[in-house]
């Protein structure tokens, strides 16, 4: 008789399994493992991303069914613009979340920004670069005052910033005055930041191209490091895999906006600007600072961590950022008037940058997040936008839509961290 082990004879009772049978076993049960890793891997970290990206593909085929103007090369090219100003003003948001803090002043320092290029250069006849750089040392200072009152005084960053909001809009209205709306000339160096484009076909491809390689290049090089170190890293496979869908989104991007204009300078710039914050934030001393008072302002300063300067400057890239996303904003209305002065500080601006960056995964409880998030947030947001506009839906109803979204990603959020917290993560 055969043990319960041995290979089973002719005419027993058990099954006969070739080496071929066991070769396809053990390939099903690799590929059921690789399965609970990827599935694993998004539940940990990039689930949110993926419902974001999921919920952005069905506003697209809700809106392009309703009206199909709207994946259009202009409409598209003409959103990848209006995402801008919004954007820029996210992008200073998510660094003061990281922190786990807010700036509710965001909004009225846009739109004192647009209010002193306009007073200067209209006004008093200052060149046109001297202006934005008075315009945007503003907004820096501005950030420094916020922080100021709240890393060496004590104050609540709600507070200061609150009153923030009601100081710098009033202050815009006073530069305005009497004389109201104020036109910027249509052919300067602000207008050209929403108007210029580059009409040659290789500009848009070399950026995607460009993309794509750095993206590829960077992966490449933190698998290698992770390897090395004796940490988690990501299969060749996928990075490859990654990189491929990059590649298909980035070129099918270019090619949309070349089928119009050509790539929008406004749009470059933004880009730009997310790169540099990222490399900051993730490649950088100063970035790993940043992080770690998100994780919790106690232990930073027990690491040796100025959090106090960390957190002033922190203010200060919301500022800055804040006021070159108001230059935007003015370059795309080439004017600056009372109107819109109240509507950044207190109105959709505001409350588009904060969703923004929390529809795009950066969490409003620190330390978790980065620039990237901001472009996907904003694309929702002024896709809904959009698509609102298009099909001539009253401001009340996008309302309520953005702020039914915005409450979604933090609920989102929340459940994420409280999962996290459960499976014993900080």
């Amino acid at each position: 008789m055969s043990g319960d082990g041995g290979p089973a004879r002719p005419g027993s009772a058990g099954p006969v399994t070739t080496g071929g049978e066991q070769r396809a076993r053990g390939r099903r049960a690799s590929l059921r493992e690789r399965v609970r890793e990827i599935l694993g891997m998004v539940r940990d970290g990039e689930r949110g991303p993926l419902l974001v990206i999921a919920g952005l593909l069905v506003i697209w085929i809700v809106f392009q069914s309703l009206d199909d103007k709207f994946l259009s090369p202009r409409n598209l090219s003409n959103l990848s613009v209006d995402i801008v100003g919004t954007g820029l003003v996210a992008v200073g948001i998510v660094f003061v979340l990281l922190i786990r803090e807010i700036d509710l002043s965001v909004g009225s320092v846009s739109g004192l920004a647009g209010a002193a290029f306009a007073v200067l250069n209209v006004n008093h006849g200052v060149p046109e670069w001297l202006a934005v750089i008075v315009a945007v040392a503003a907004g820096t200072a501005v950030g420094a005052f916020h922080g100021f009152f709240f890393a060496w005084l004590g104050v609540p960053a709600f507070v200061v910033t609150l009153a923030g909001l009601l100081i710098w809009n009033g202050l815009t209205l006073y530069l305005l005055g009497a004389s109201g709306t104020i036109n910027i000339d249509e052919e300067g160096l602000v207008a050209s930041l929403t108007s210029r484009h580059f009409g040659d076909d290789l500009a848009a491809y070399a950026v995607a191209a460009l993309g794509t390689a750095g993206y590829f290049l960077a992966a490449r090089r933190r698998r290698s490091r992770y390897r090395a170190a004796g940490m988690p890293y990501r299969p060749a496979g996928e990075v490859g895999l990654r990189t491929g869908l990059l590649a298909v989104i980035a070129f099918a991007a270019a090619h949309t906006l070349n089928r119009f204009q050509g790539l929008p300078l406004a749009l470059l710039i933004f880009l730009v600007v997310l790169v540099v914050s990222d490399y900051v934030l993730r490649r950088t001393r100063h970035g790993r600072r940043v992080y770690a008072l998100g994780g919790g302002v106690e232990a930073a300063r027990r690491a040796g961590i100025g959090v106090e300067r960390v957190r002033v400057a922190m203010f200060m890239v919301s500022g800055t950022l804040a006021a070159v996303g108001g230059l935007f904003v003015a370059s795309g209305l080439t004017s600056a008037s009372p109107t819109t002065a109240r509507a950044a500080g207190s109105g959709m601006l505001l409350i588009n940058a904060i969703a923004a960056a929390v529809i795009g995964g950066t969490s409003l409880f620190g330390g978790r997040g980065s620039p990237w998030s901001v472009l996907l947030g904003v694309v929702v947001i002024q896709s809904i936008a959009s698509g609102m506009g298009l099909l001539g839906v009253q401001d009340a109803v996008q309302f309520m839509i953005t702020g039914g979204v915005l409450l979604a990603a933090v609920a989102a959020d929340a459940l994420s961290r409280r999962a996290e917290a459960g499976r014993g993560r900080p």
